[in-house]
């Protein structure tokens, strides 16, 4: 098992490393939603790839307007997360290694919920093949992606 000292300071880099694989995917999502929706705002765009990003990630957000937005779009966020799969396959290892990482980081905090890995299994998105990757190359694939996507500074 880790020290606590080293897993104190751990769980915080790779948690970050994950927001930013949640950047890097919102930045590709919106791209990809914008030329999809043409006549819509971008505001819409923003909070349809927001909100697929929380779904996908299991992330609770319950501002009030957030909550409205889901439950007022629920079937073309249900639909678009089914396309994710085949529309960002080459994210696919990104985004499978953010959520084991995620789930790895949540266990070390009590947190042992399936539920997230199970979702992104169903949707065809968590290669599951793949072993669980290395925090230090975690880190290290996430900053060359961040600073190819401009998301990092070099």
């Amino acid at each position: 098992m880790l020290s606590e000292k080293f897993e104190s300071k751990l769980v915080p880099v790779l948690r970050e490393g994950v927001e930013v694989v949640k950047v890097v995917f919102f930045k590709e999502l919106t791209g990809y939603l914008s030329a999809k929706f043409p006549d819509r705002e971008r505001s819409y765009v923003n909070k349809l790839s927001g909100a697929m990003i929380n779904n996908l990630f299991g992330t609770l957000n319950e501002q009030e307007q957030v909550v409205d937005f889901v439950q007022n779009n629920k079937a073309v966020i249900r639909e678009e997360m089914k396309a994710i799969a085949t529309e960002f396959d080459g994210l696919k290892i990104l985004l499978t290694d953010a959520l084991r990482i995620q789930f790895m980081c949540d266990g070390q905090d009590g947190v042992q919920d399936q539920g997230v890995l199970e979702n992104a299994r169903d949707l065809g998105i968590l290669i599951v093949e793949r072993n669980m990757p290395m925090p230090g190359s975690f880190i290290s694939m996430v900053r060359k992606i961040g600073e190819s996507v401009g998301v990092l500074a070099r």
